[in-house]
């Protein structure tokens, strides 16, 4: 797994929010709300992260949700046609999302929370199902968890000692 970080001082980073929610703590004195807020942030050129910020004002909360997902920016591989370099499947929790490679001119075919983390790391070109949990948070984690966990054929070639042509066949 490449966990490689990535300053974010030096990205153009654009960020969407994929979630607000109102939580309650009742207490003696009546209830307490507090706001959620899942953030996704990515320069549409290979970087990407998702954070969770919480605070009792919503811009507050999107705030700290936006300096979370920067702090947790990975890399991810792009291939030629904008697509991933092989199939996988991301899991987290009880979600799965599946990734599938596309031809140039597919665009990108995905359900909400995973479109959003897909048009922010760039891709193009890209096939997805979300198996499993609906939860937005968890499906968001599973697709870059899957992202995370995508090798180019240079890595593999590498890790196997042999050459891309080889690989390639």
């Amino acid at each position: 797994m490449k966990d490689s970080k990535v300053d974010a001082n030096q990205l153009e980073l654009e960020d969407k929010v994929v979630e607000i929610k109102r939580v309650t703590k009742v207490v003696k004195g009546g209830r307490n709300f507090k706001f959620t807020a899942l953030v996704v942030v990515g320069d549409k050129n290979g970087h990407v992260g998702s954070g969770l910020g919480k605070a009792t004002e919503i811009p507050e909360a999107i705030r700290k949700g936006k300096e979370s997902a920067m702090k947790n920016l990975i890399t991810i591989p792009i291939d030629e046609n904008g697509s991933i370099p092989h199939d996988f499947i991301g899991r987290f929790g009880s979600a799965n999302v599946l990734l599938k490679r596309s031809p140039e001119g597919t665009g990108v075919i995905a359900g909400g929370p995973v479109r959003n983390v897909l048009e922010l790391a760039g891709y193009r070109n890209i096939r997805t199902k979300s198996l499993g949990s609906n939860n937005k948070q968890n499906v968001v984690i599973a697709t870059i968890e899957g992202l995370s966990q995508l090798k180019t054929p240079e890595e593999v070639a590498k890790a196997r000692g042999i050459s891309i042509e080889q690989l390639l066949g």
